[in-house]
């Protein structure tokens, strides 16, 4: 099988039957639109073609993926590099240092791949030469125009002379194409209505009065128990507002919306990710494209603004046959008719508070820039810290910071026994990240 080895460094055997359709039909001369659920593996269905379309001989960039979102470009980064195919990818988005990204434009990646606001000042300030640029990637292109991105969109292509083939994705049906993406019809990969499986979803009704939904939130929380949730909520403002009543309360959680800064962005997924918080507050910018785990239940807070929003925040749970539990927050008001499910009411009662989770995440001032790597980490905190590889849970290497987590109740003993010790001939800071 083509790109097996490339595949097996993924952990996958075999590729679904969309990515094995998409890459049977890009590149065939067509332009191509996959529209697939959330989690269906859309990633893989454009770059490993753009694999077979990058020519070891061209200088320059050959090939753009514009995103919705930061996370979503560093995540596709962090899989291309590794499948390891020799080519050099750079990621740019807001947030990022300019300069980092000016000094490697000096030796051209072959595919970059990033936030469109973030392109279209590097092209407005001629830092890209489009000239074998050849192929273009519009991922989950709706929500790009969604977040306001159309201008910025329309001027990147309109610089993109030689481009030959484009390839779009989204997670949603009827989403107009803009006539400026210059999308030839080619062909169509429509999997949302195959989407065969109906997720397995539960829905649950929690009334509270309006002074009192905090409250209820809490109680629902200590019901839902141990079960990464999400929690969903409209505005920034009001991710602020649970976060930090949840704060007062007691509760670890994250938070999660787009303006914070990027280190605490990452920092605030990478802590769910590996079990640290089971709760994450956030708005609708979690409910797609990221690479977040399974989740038990998503709560809705506040009712989303319309049923494609509804929708793709359930997604977040019940995935890959798995059940799960969709808890609707409402006050009285009656719910959108568009929310056409049937809720069960749920009786609320007081339990106990939720227990601290089992990891704690430790931050570490080195990543890929450094040369570290996860095995390093974990020699390093087996052999320097005392830990056994029990002790250590998931781990993420980033550009220049890492986070792992640490036993709860190892936390303490291993950052005394590291804290003067170097790793790879490198001072290093160690410190529980909040």
């Amino acid at each position: 099988m083509e790109f097996k080895e490339a595949l097996a460094r993924l952990g996958i055997q075999k590729l679904n039957n969309l990515q094995e359709q998409a890459l049977a039909a890009f590149p065939g001369g067509k332009d191509l639109l996959v529209l697939s659920p959330t989690g269906s593996g859309k990633t893989l269905c454009f770059l490993l073609p753009l694999i077979r379309l990058l020519a070891p001989e061209q200088a320059g960039v050959q090939a753009l993926v514009l995103v919705p979102s930061r996370e979503l470009a560093l995540q596709i980064t962090d899989v291309f590099r590794s499948l390891q195919t020799g080519y050099k990818v750079a990621a740019f988005y807001g947030g990022h240092a300019v300069t980092t990204e000016t000094n490697t434009l000096r030796e051209p990646p072959a595919l970059v791949i990033g936030t469109p606001g973030r392109i279209a000042f590097h092209f407005r300030e001629c830092h890209i030469n489009a000239q074998n640029l050849h192929t273009l990637v519009l991922d989950e292109f709706d929500k790009s125009l969604e977040l306001g991105f159309r201008d910025e969109m329309a001027a990147i292509i309109a610089s993109l002379p030689n481009l030959r083939q484009r390839f779009l994705t989204s997670a949603t049906a009827g989403s107009d194409i803009p006539a400026f993406a210059g999308f030839r019809s080619g062909h169509i990969l429509n999997f949302l209505a195959a989407s065969a499986v109906q997720p397995d979803l539960q829905y649950r009704l929690v009334s509270a009065a309006p002074e009192d939904k905090m409250e209820a939130l809490y109680d629902l929380l200590c019901l839902i128990g141990r079960e990464p949730v999400l929690v969903f909520v409209n505005h920034r403002e009001m991710a602020v507002k649970v976060s930090e009543w949840l704060i007062d309360a007691a509760v670890p959680h994250g938070i999660f919306h787009g303006k914070l800064e990027q280190q605490e962005r990452e920092l605030n997924l990478a802590r769910f990710r590996n079990g640290s918080v089971r709760i994450l507050v956030t708005t609708d910018l979690a409910a797609r494209g990221l690479d977040i785990p399974e989740v038990g239940a998503v709560v809705h807070y506040q009712m989303p603004v319309n049923r494609e929003a509804f929708t793709h925040r359930n997604g977040r749970t019940a995935r890959m046959s798995a059940s799960g539990t969709v808890y609707l927050v409402c006050t009285g008001a009656e719910l959108p008719e568009w929310i056409d499910v049937a809720a069960e009411p749920l009786e609320r009662s007081s339990l106990p508070p939720l227990p601290p989770p089992e990891w704690e995440t430790v931050y570490a001032s080195a990543g890929k820039k450094d040369k570290l790597s996860k095995t390093d980490l974990v020699g390093f905190f087996i052999s320097k810290g005392g830990l056994s590889r029990e002790d250590i849970g998931l781990i993420e290497v980033k550009d220049q910071m890492s986070f792992v987590a640490i036993k709860r109740n190892k936390v303490s003993k291993l950052l005394q026994s590291v804290g003067n010790e170097k790793i790879k001939n490198k001072r290093v800071r160690f410190e529980i990240a909040h």
